[in-house]
């Protein structure tokens, strides 16, 4: 089982940056994919980036790519979001999540339903 607890979100001009973290407790993080998503209000949960269970790859949603980096430190648990050039659009919940059974496929989901870990989230807000 994974714990999952996300940090950094906050309000932020436009163009500005924010590093989210999550940090994770449980045997199975360092075999997990990692999964970042976010939601606005009134808008479905959307899939923002992902890790591979080793870091060596890692896939992006359109909207952010060049935008957002993803990363893990396998040793200190976590997991991270490197966000900059922020938009207004930008503005949402953001959660971790984590798939299990990463390190045995080569698939980086991008649906919600494949992540069977999730952080309570945490709110980035975008001043335009």
């Amino acid at each position: 089982q994974v714990q999952l607890v996300e940090s950094g979100g906050g309000l932020v001009q436009a163009g500005g940056s924010l590093r989210l973290s999550c940090a994770a407790s449980g045997r199975t993080f360092s075999s997990s994919h990692m999964g970042w998503f976010r939601q606005a209000p009134g808008k479905e949960r959307e899939f923002v980036a992902a890790i591979n269970w080793s870091g060596s790859f890692t896939h992006y949603a359109d909207s952010v790519k060049g935008r957002f980096t993803i990363s893990r430190d396998n040793a200190k648990n976590t997991v991270y979001l490197q966000m900059i050039s922020l938009k207004p659009e930008d503005t949402a919940v953001y959660y971790c999540a984590a798939d299990p059974q990463g390190i045995h496929t080569f698939v980086l989901h991008t649906t919600p339903m494949a992540y069977e870990y999730w952080g309570q989230g945490t709110q980035v807000t975008v001043s335009s």
